[in-house]
Protein backbone atom coordinates (compact mmCIF):
# COMPACT_ATOMS: atom_id res chain seq x y z
CA UNK A 1 0.00 0.00 0.00
CA UNK A 2 1.01 3.50 -0.34
CA UNK A 3 0.30 6.72 0.86
CA UNK A 4 -0.11 10.20 -0.21
CA UNK A 5 2.33 12.54 2.21
CA UNK A 6 1.52 16.08 1.55
CA UNK A 7 4.95 16.79 0.65
CA UNK A 8 5.00 19.50 -2.39
CA UNK A 9 7.14 18.39 -5.48
CA UNK A 10 8.35 20.53 -8.07
CA UNK A 11 10.69 19.99 -11.15
CA UNK A 12 9.91 24.00 -11.91
CA UNK A 13 11.21 26.29 -9.97
CA UNK A 14 10.26 29.87 -8.87
CA UNK A 15 11.82 33.07 -9.73
CA UNK A 16 13.95 33.49 -6.63
CA UNK A 17 15.39 30.20 -6.99
CA UNK A 18 16.31 31.19 -10.37
CA UNK A 19 17.50 34.40 -9.71
CA UNK A 20 19.90 32.72 -7.20
CA UNK A 21 21.51 30.22 -9.57
CA UNK A 22 23.11 32.94 -11.39
CA UNK A 23 26.96 32.41 -12.09
CA UNK A 24 26.61 28.88 -10.47
CA UNK A 25 26.39 25.61 -12.39
CA UNK A 26 23.42 24.23 -10.77
CA UNK A 27 20.97 22.65 -13.10
CA UNK A 28 17.88 24.66 -13.56
CA UNK A 29 14.61 23.21 -14.73
CA UNK A 30 11.94 25.91 -15.77
CA UNK A 31 8.48 25.08 -17.24
CA UNK A 32 6.09 27.61 -18.90
CA UNK A 33 4.38 28.51 -21.83
CA UNK A 34 6.66 29.93 -25.29
CA UNK A 35 5.52 33.40 -25.15
CA UNK A 36 7.64 34.13 -28.16
CA UNK A 37 11.00 33.38 -30.04
CA UNK A 38 13.18 35.31 -31.71
CA UNK A 39 15.65 33.16 -34.06
CA UNK A 40 19.28 34.74 -35.19
CA UNK A 41 20.16 31.71 -36.96
CA UNK A 42 22.72 29.83 -34.85
CA UNK A 43 21.46 30.76 -31.32
CA UNK A 44 17.17 31.74 -30.59
CA UNK A 45 15.91 33.88 -27.70
CA UNK A 46 12.77 31.70 -26.13
CA UNK A 47 10.75 33.78 -23.84
CA UNK A 48 8.88 31.73 -21.23
CA UNK A 49 5.71 32.96 -19.72
CA UNK A 50 5.19 31.98 -16.13
CA UNK A 51 3.05 33.06 -13.35
CA UNK A 52 5.96 35.44 -12.17
CA UNK A 53 5.77 36.96 -15.93
CA UNK A 54 8.06 36.39 -18.37
CA UNK A 55 12.11 34.71 -18.23
CA UNK A 56 14.58 34.50 -21.49
CA UNK A 57 15.99 31.47 -22.22
CA UNK A 58 18.67 31.10 -25.09
CA UNK A 59 18.62 28.12 -27.71
CA UNK A 60 21.86 27.42 -29.48
CA UNK A 61 22.38 25.05 -32.29
CA UNK A 62 24.48 21.94 -31.57
CA UNK A 63 24.10 23.12 -27.40
CA UNK A 64 20.26 21.90 -27.22
CA UNK A 65 18.71 18.34 -27.88
CA UNK A 66 16.11 20.07 -30.25
CA UNK A 67 15.87 21.80 -33.31
CA UNK A 68 14.04 25.44 -32.92
CA UNK A 69 12.06 24.66 -35.88
CA UNK A 70 10.42 22.34 -33.24
CA UNK A 71 9.09 24.51 -31.25
CA UNK A 72 5.84 27.33 -32.18
CA UNK A 73 4.69 30.15 -29.73
CA UNK A 74 1.92 28.95 -27.02
CA UNK A 75 4.12 25.38 -26.88
CA UNK A 76 4.36 24.18 -22.91
CA UNK A 77 7.53 23.03 -22.26
CA UNK A 78 10.28 22.05 -19.58
CA UNK A 79 13.68 23.72 -20.21
CA UNK A 80 16.94 22.55 -18.60
CA UNK A 81 19.84 24.45 -18.25
CA UNK A 82 22.21 26.88 -16.36
CA UNK A 83 21.73 30.51 -15.20
CA UNK A 84 23.94 33.52 -16.16
CA UNK A 85 23.90 36.87 -16.14
CA UNK A 86 22.79 38.91 -19.01
CA UNK A 87 21.98 42.48 -17.99
CA UNK A 88 19.56 42.89 -21.06
CA UNK A 89 17.17 40.08 -19.99
CA UNK A 90 13.90 40.38 -17.86
CA UNK A 91 15.53 39.94 -14.28
CA UNK A 92 19.21 40.26 -15.26
CA UNK A 93 19.39 36.91 -15.92
CA UNK A 94 18.53 34.05 -18.67
CA UNK A 95 18.67 30.45 -18.97
CA UNK A 96 21.15 28.31 -21.22
CA UNK A 97 18.86 25.66 -22.40
CA UNK A 98 20.76 22.06 -22.79
CA UNK A 99 17.14 19.69 -22.83
CA UNK A 100 14.28 20.67 -23.83
CA UNK A 101 10.67 18.11 -23.39
CA UNK A 102 7.85 19.27 -24.69
CA UNK A 103 4.60 18.97 -22.45
CA UNK A 104 1.90 19.95 -24.99
CA UNK A 105 1.75 21.31 -28.41
CA UNK A 106 -0.45 23.95 -29.89
CA UNK A 107 -3.06 22.28 -32.64
CA UNK A 108 -3.91 25.96 -34.41
CA UNK A 109 -1.57 29.24 -34.98
CA UNK A 110 -2.72 31.46 -31.69
CA UNK A 111 -5.74 33.60 -32.55
CA UNK A 112 -4.50 36.99 -31.17
CA UNK A 113 -0.80 38.27 -31.25
CA UNK A 114 -0.13 37.27 -27.40
CA UNK A 115 3.61 38.44 -27.18
CA UNK A 116 2.79 42.24 -28.91
CA UNK A 117 2.56 44.97 -26.10
CA UNK A 118 -0.84 45.64 -26.45
CA UNK A 119 -3.66 43.39 -28.17
CA UNK A 120 -5.12 46.46 -30.17
CA UNK A 121 -7.91 44.48 -30.75
CA UNK A 122 -11.08 45.26 -29.74
CA UNK A 123 -12.49 44.76 -26.69
CA UNK A 124 -15.59 42.47 -27.75
CA UNK A 125 -12.57 40.11 -29.70
CA UNK A 126 -11.05 39.99 -26.03
CA UNK A 127 -13.87 39.18 -24.01
CA UNK A 128 -15.14 36.45 -26.63
CA UNK A 129 -11.23 34.61 -26.90
CA UNK A 130 -10.84 35.46 -23.26
CA UNK A 131 -8.71 32.49 -22.10
CA UNK A 132 -6.27 33.32 -24.67
CA UNK A 133 -6.43 36.77 -24.48
CA UNK A 134 -5.55 37.20 -20.91
CA UNK A 135 -2.49 35.23 -21.68
CA UNK A 136 -1.36 38.69 -22.64
CA UNK A 137 1.10 39.77 -19.83
CA UNK A 138 -0.43 43.63 -19.80
CA UNK A 139 -3.81 41.88 -19.72
CA UNK A 140 -3.16 39.15 -16.84
CA UNK A 141 -1.11 41.95 -14.80
CA UNK A 142 -4.44 43.55 -14.03
CA UNK A 143 -5.87 40.09 -12.58
CA UNK A 144 -3.18 40.27 -10.38
CA UNK A 145 -3.97 43.75 -9.12
CA UNK A 146 -7.53 43.01 -8.56
CA UNK A 147 -5.99 40.03 -6.90
CA UNK A 148 -3.90 42.20 -4.89
CA UNK A 149 -7.15 44.26 -3.70
CA UNK A 150 -8.90 41.01 -2.70
CA UNK A 151 -5.75 39.68 -0.34
CA UNK A 152 -5.80 43.68 0.84
CA UNK A 153 -9.81 43.40 1.71
CA UNK A 154 -9.94 40.20 3.74
CA UNK A 155 -5.85 41.03 5.54
CA UNK A 156 -7.18 44.25 7.00
CA UNK A 157 -10.64 42.83 8.00
CA UNK A 158 -9.11 39.89 9.92
CA UNK A 159 -6.80 42.35 11.25
CA UNK A 160 -9.78 44.35 12.76
CA UNK A 161 -11.62 41.21 14.18
CA UNK A 162 -14.12 40.53 11.48
CA UNK A 163 -14.75 36.64 10.61
CA UNK A 164 -15.31 35.87 7.03
CA UNK A 165 -18.55 33.97 6.06
CA UNK A 166 -19.99 32.61 2.90
CA UNK A 167 -23.76 32.76 2.29
CA UNK A 168 -26.00 31.28 0.02
CA UNK A 169 -26.70 32.60 -3.58
CA UNK A 170 -30.14 31.43 -3.69
CA UNK A 171 -32.79 32.73 -1.60
CA UNK A 172 -36.31 33.26 -1.18
CA UNK A 173 -36.47 37.23 -1.22
CA UNK A 174 -34.61 40.01 -2.57
CA UNK A 175 -32.25 41.99 -0.24
CA UNK A 176 -33.01 44.98 -2.44
CA UNK A 177 -36.52 44.64 -3.26
CA UNK A 178 -37.73 46.25 -6.87
CA UNK A 179 -37.69 44.75 -10.12
CA UNK A 180 -34.23 44.05 -10.98
CA UNK A 181 -34.09 40.53 -9.35
CA UNK A 182 -33.47 37.17 -11.61
CA UNK A 183 -36.14 34.90 -10.82
CA UNK A 184 -35.76 30.78 -10.87
CA UNK A 185 -37.57 27.71 -9.82
CA UNK A 186 -36.22 25.93 -7.08
CA UNK A 187 -37.21 22.35 -6.96
CA UNK A 188 -40.78 23.87 -7.59
CA UNK A 189 -40.61 27.03 -5.67
CA UNK A 190 -40.14 30.31 -6.65
CA UNK A 191 -36.56 31.47 -5.73
CA UNK A 192 -34.67 34.48 -6.85
CA UNK A 193 -30.44 35.35 -6.97
CA UNK A 194 -29.55 37.11 -4.35
CA UNK A 195 -28.69 41.02 -4.89
CA UNK A 196 -26.51 41.16 -2.03
CA UNK A 197 -25.74 39.26 1.30
CA UNK A 198 -27.30 42.11 2.79
CA UNK A 199 -29.39 40.30 5.66
CA UNK A 200 -27.89 37.58 6.13
CA UNK A 201 -24.87 39.64 7.12
CA UNK A 202 -26.96 41.69 9.25
CA UNK A 203 -28.39 38.61 10.73
CA UNK A 204 -24.88 37.33 11.17
CA UNK A 205 -23.65 40.76 13.22
CA UNK A 206 -25.57 39.51 16.27
CA UNK A 207 -23.52 36.32 16.14
CA UNK A 208 -19.93 36.97 15.27
CA UNK A 209 -20.14 41.03 15.90
CA UNK A 210 -18.18 41.72 12.91
CA UNK A 211 -18.46 40.00 9.70
CA UNK A 212 -17.01 40.01 5.86
CA UNK A 213 -18.18 38.26 2.57
CA UNK A 214 -16.50 38.34 -0.82
CA UNK A 215 -19.05 36.49 -3.44
CA UNK A 216 -20.59 37.24 -6.72
CA UNK A 217 -24.38 39.00 -6.62
CA UNK A 218 -27.13 39.59 -9.40
CA UNK A 219 -28.95 42.67 -10.82
CA UNK A 220 -31.66 41.93 -13.44
CA UNK A 221 -30.68 45.94 -14.77
CA UNK A 222 -31.20 46.10 -17.98
CA UNK A 223 -28.25 48.39 -18.62
CA UNK A 224 -25.57 48.63 -21.36
CA UNK A 225 -23.54 50.71 -20.43
CA UNK A 226 -19.40 50.53 -19.19
CA UNK A 227 -20.37 50.68 -15.36
CA UNK A 228 -22.55 48.19 -15.18
CA UNK A 229 -22.65 44.16 -14.77
CA UNK A 230 -25.61 41.76 -14.15
CA UNK A 231 -23.14 39.69 -12.14
CA UNK A 232 -20.48 41.00 -10.15
CA UNK A 233 -18.26 40.53 -7.52
CA UNK A 234 -19.10 42.45 -4.07
CA UNK A 235 -16.85 43.03 -0.72
CA UNK A 236 -18.83 43.23 1.77
CA UNK A 237 -18.52 43.79 5.29
CA UNK A 238 -21.33 44.54 8.38
CA UNK A 239 -19.85 45.54 11.68
CA UNK A 240 -21.88 45.86 15.15
CA UNK A 241 -21.63 48.40 18.68
CA UNK A 242 -21.15 51.08 15.96
CA UNK A 243 -21.90 54.98 17.28
CA UNK A 244 -22.31 56.28 13.80
CA UNK A 245 -22.17 55.55 10.11
CA UNK A 246 -18.98 57.57 10.10
CA UNK A 247 -17.68 54.16 11.50
CA UNK A 248 -17.97 52.30 8.34
CA UNK A 249 -16.70 54.86 6.28
CA UNK A 250 -13.82 55.54 8.64
CA UNK A 251 -13.00 50.94 8.76
CA UNK A 252 -13.42 51.83 4.73
CA UNK A 253 -11.30 54.52 4.35
CA UNK A 254 -8.53 52.27 6.85
CA UNK A 255 -9.02 49.12 3.92
CA UNK A 256 -8.35 51.64 1.27
CA UNK A 257 -5.25 53.05 3.05
CA UNK A 258 -3.88 49.48 3.85
CA UNK A 259 -4.73 48.11 0.22
CA UNK A 260 -2.78 50.49 -1.76
CA UNK A 261 0.62 50.05 0.48
CA UNK A 262 -0.18 46.47 0.39
CA UNK A 263 -0.57 46.98 -3.66
CA UNK A 264 2.79 49.02 -3.85
CA UNK A 265 5.04 46.05 -2.17
CA UNK A 266 3.60 42.99 -3.42
CA UNK A 267 2.87 44.51 -6.82
CA UNK A 268 5.12 46.65 -7.70
CA UNK A 269 5.64 44.76 -11.09
CA UNK A 270 2.07 45.38 -12.20
CA UNK A 271 1.86 48.36 -11.57
CA UNK A 272 4.76 49.93 -12.93
CA UNK A 273 3.89 47.45 -16.17
CA UNK A 274 0.43 49.20 -16.69
CA UNK A 275 2.03 52.42 -15.39
CA UNK A 276 -0.56 52.95 -12.96
CA UNK A 277 -0.15 55.37 -10.07
CA UNK A 278 -1.69 54.55 -6.83
CA UNK A 279 -3.72 57.47 -5.33
CA UNK A 280 -3.44 58.75 -1.85
CA UNK A 281 -5.87 57.89 1.03
CA UNK A 282 -4.56 59.76 4.32
CA UNK A 283 -7.70 61.27 4.43
CA UNK A 284 -11.18 61.46 2.48
CA UNK A 285 -13.60 64.30 2.32
CA UNK A 286 -17.28 63.43 2.67
CA UNK A 287 -20.40 66.01 1.62
CA UNK A 288 -24.11 65.67 2.14
CA UNK A 289 -25.53 64.58 -0.58
CA UNK A 290 -28.32 67.68 -1.11
CA UNK A 291 -25.27 69.72 -0.05
CA UNK A 292 -23.37 67.41 -2.94
CA UNK A 293 -26.32 68.62 -5.50
CA UNK A 294 -26.20 72.05 -5.25
CA UNK A 295 -22.32 72.67 -5.57
CA UNK A 296 -22.64 70.53 -8.92
CA UNK A 297 -25.41 72.85 -10.27
CA UNK A 298 -23.77 76.42 -8.89
CA UNK A 299 -20.41 75.63 -9.76
CA UNK A 300 -21.20 73.49 -13.25
CA UNK A 301 -24.81 75.27 -14.05
CA UNK A 302 -26.60 71.76 -13.85
CA UNK A 303 -30.17 71.98 -13.47
CA UNK A 304 -31.19 69.54 -10.83
CA UNK A 305 -33.38 66.48 -12.43
CA UNK A 306 -33.38 64.21 -9.76
CA UNK A 307 -33.86 65.30 -6.51
CA UNK A 308 -33.62 61.35 -4.62
CA UNK A 309 -30.84 60.15 -6.41
CA UNK A 310 -27.42 60.99 -8.50
CA UNK A 311 -26.76 60.53 -12.12
CA UNK A 312 -23.87 59.51 -13.29
CA UNK A 313 -22.97 63.25 -14.90
CA UNK A 314 -23.42 64.58 -11.69
CA UNK A 315 -21.25 61.56 -9.96
CA UNK A 316 -18.24 62.56 -12.29
CA UNK A 317 -18.79 66.25 -11.33
CA UNK A 318 -18.66 65.47 -7.70
CA UNK A 319 -15.39 63.76 -8.33
CA UNK A 320 -14.19 66.45 -10.42
CA UNK A 321 -15.17 69.34 -7.48
CA UNK A 322 -13.32 67.62 -4.97
CA UNK A 323 -10.43 66.66 -6.64
CA UNK A 324 -9.45 69.94 -8.26
CA UNK A 325 -10.44 71.44 -4.89
CA UNK A 326 -9.28 68.87 -1.99
CA UNK A 327 -7.02 66.93 -4.10
CA UNK A 328 -8.46 63.63 -3.30
CA UNK A 329 -9.90 61.04 -5.95
CA UNK A 330 -12.29 59.53 -3.26
CA UNK A 331 -15.40 61.28 -1.78
CA UNK A 332 -18.11 60.24 0.27
CA UNK A 333 -21.30 61.59 -0.26
CA UNK A 334 -23.40 60.89 2.98
CA UNK A 335 -27.33 61.05 4.02
CA UNK A 336 -29.22 59.54 0.81
CA UNK A 337 -32.91 60.76 0.83
CA UNK A 338 -34.97 57.46 2.56
CA UNK A 339 -37.20 57.00 -1.01
CA UNK A 340 -33.86 55.75 -2.44
CA UNK A 341 -32.69 53.65 -0.16
CA UNK A 342 -33.42 50.06 1.24
CA UNK A 343 -35.55 49.30 3.84
CA UNK A 344 -33.42 48.48 6.26
CA UNK A 345 -31.56 52.04 5.92
CA UNK A 346 -31.98 53.91 9.65
CA UNK A 347 -33.09 57.31 8.83
CA UNK A 348 -31.81 60.45 10.29
CA UNK A 349 -33.49 61.39 13.85
CA UNK A 350 -32.96 65.10 12.66
CA UNK A 351 -34.71 64.42 9.16
CA UNK A 352 -36.30 61.06 8.30
CA UNK A 353 -36.66 62.54 4.80
CA UNK A 354 -32.76 61.36 4.64
CA UNK A 355 -30.99 58.37 5.85
CA UNK A 356 -27.78 57.64 7.82
CA UNK A 357 -26.13 55.96 4.85
CA UNK A 358 -23.52 57.25 1.91
CA UNK A 359 -21.61 56.37 -1.62
CA UNK A 360 -18.47 56.06 -1.77
CA UNK A 361 -17.06 58.16 -5.10
CA UNK A 362 -13.98 57.46 -6.82
CA UNK A 363 -13.03 59.55 -9.79
CA UNK A 364 -16.38 60.36 -9.80
CA UNK A 365 -18.02 56.78 -9.87
CA UNK A 366 -19.94 54.99 -7.15
CA UNK A 367 -18.21 52.17 -6.08
CA UNK A 368 -19.79 51.48 -2.65
CA UNK A 369 -22.68 51.86 -1.16
CA UNK A 370 -23.43 51.58 2.62
CA UNK A 371 -24.40 52.96 6.01
CA UNK A 372 -26.17 52.63 9.43
CA UNK A 373 -28.99 49.75 9.46
CA UNK A 374 -32.33 49.79 11.89
CA UNK A 375 -31.35 47.30 14.48
CA UNK A 376 -34.77 48.24 16.67
CA UNK A 377 -37.42 45.31 15.86
CA UNK A 378 -40.40 47.46 16.31
CA UNK A 379 -38.98 50.08 13.75
CA UNK A 380 -38.32 47.91 11.36
CA UNK A 381 -41.60 46.16 11.35
CA UNK A 382 -42.82 50.29 11.03
CA UNK A 383 -40.42 51.07 8.33
CA UNK A 384 -41.37 47.89 6.15
CA UNK A 385 -45.37 48.80 7.25
CA UNK A 386 -45.22 52.56 5.86
CA UNK A 387 -43.40 51.63 2.69
CA UNK A 388 -46.39 49.21 1.93
CA UNK A 389 -44.17 45.71 1.95
CA UNK A 390 -45.04 42.61 3.38
CA UNK A 391 -42.92 40.53 6.06
CA UNK A 392 -43.35 36.95 3.60
CA UNK A 393 -39.79 35.86 3.08
CA UNK A 394 -38.92 38.25 6.17
CA UNK A 395 -39.63 36.03 8.97
CA UNK A 396 -35.86 34.26 9.47
CA UNK A 397 -34.36 37.70 9.00
CA UNK A 398 -37.10 39.86 11.63
CA UNK A 399 -36.46 37.16 14.00
CA UNK A 400 -32.85 37.66 14.62
CA UNK A 401 -34.23 41.06 14.87
CA UNK A 402 -36.90 40.76 17.89
CA UNK A 403 -34.38 38.48 20.21
CA UNK A 404 -32.55 41.70 19.90
CA UNK A 405 -29.32 43.30 17.88
CA UNK A 406 -26.29 45.42 18.15
CA UNK A 407 -26.33 49.04 16.82
CA UNK A 408 -24.94 48.19 12.94
CA UNK A 409 -23.91 49.21 9.90
CA UNK A 410 -21.80 48.22 6.73
CA UNK A 411 -21.06 48.48 3.02
CA UNK A 412 -20.78 46.91 -0.12
CA UNK A 413 -17.87 47.56 -2.56
CA UNK A 414 -18.61 46.79 -6.34
CA UNK A 415 -15.07 44.93 -6.88
CA UNK A 416 -14.88 45.87 -10.55
CA UNK A 417 -15.90 49.17 -10.39
CA UNK A 418 -12.57 49.69 -7.79
CA UNK A 419 -10.25 47.65 -9.87
CA UNK A 420 -11.48 49.72 -12.87
CA UNK A 421 -11.11 52.95 -11.62
CA UNK A 422 -7.25 51.75 -9.97
CA UNK A 423 -6.47 50.40 -13.61
CA UNK A 424 -7.88 53.69 -15.42
CA UNK A 425 -9.88 51.89 -17.55
CA UNK A 426 -13.52 53.41 -19.25
CA UNK A 427 -15.43 49.72 -19.01
CA UNK A 428 -15.86 47.87 -16.24
CA UNK A 429 -15.69 44.86 -18.37
CA UNK A 430 -12.42 45.32 -18.67
CA UNK A 431 -11.97 44.45 -14.60
CA UNK A 432 -14.03 41.35 -14.80
CA UNK A 433 -12.68 37.74 -16.29
CA UNK A 434 -15.59 36.43 -17.42
CA UNK A 435 -18.07 39.84 -17.85
CA UNK A 436 -22.17 38.45 -17.66
CA UNK A 437 -24.29 41.67 -19.27
CA UNK A 438 -27.31 42.43 -20.85
CA UNK A 439 -25.80 40.28 -23.98
CA UNK A 440 -22.89 38.23 -22.69
CA UNK A 441 -23.26 34.46 -21.47
CA UNK A 442 -20.23 33.22 -22.91
CA UNK A 443 -17.48 32.29 -22.44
Amino acid sequence: MEFVTGEVVSKSMDLQEFIACAGSDRPVCLEGAIHSIRNMGEIAFIILRRQCGLIQTVWEDQKTNMDISQLHDGDYIRAEGTVRLEPRAVHGRELCIRTITILSRTSAPLPLPLAKWKLNTSLETKLNLRPVSLRNIRELSRFRIQEGVVRGFRDFLYSQGFTEIHTPKIGAKGAEGGSNIFKLSYFHKPAILEQSPQLYKQMMVGVFDRVFETGPVFRAEKHNTRRHLNEYTSLDFEMGYIESFLDICRMETGFLQHTMKFLEKNYSDSLKLLGITLPKVDQIPYVRFDEAKELVSEKYQRKIRNPYDLEPEEESLIGKYFQEEYGSDFVFVTHYPSKKRPFYAMDDPEDSRFTLSFDLLYKGLEVTTGGQRIHDYQMLLGKIESRGMTTEGLETYLEAFRCGMPPHGGLGIGLERLTMQILGEDNVREACLFPRDLNRLEP
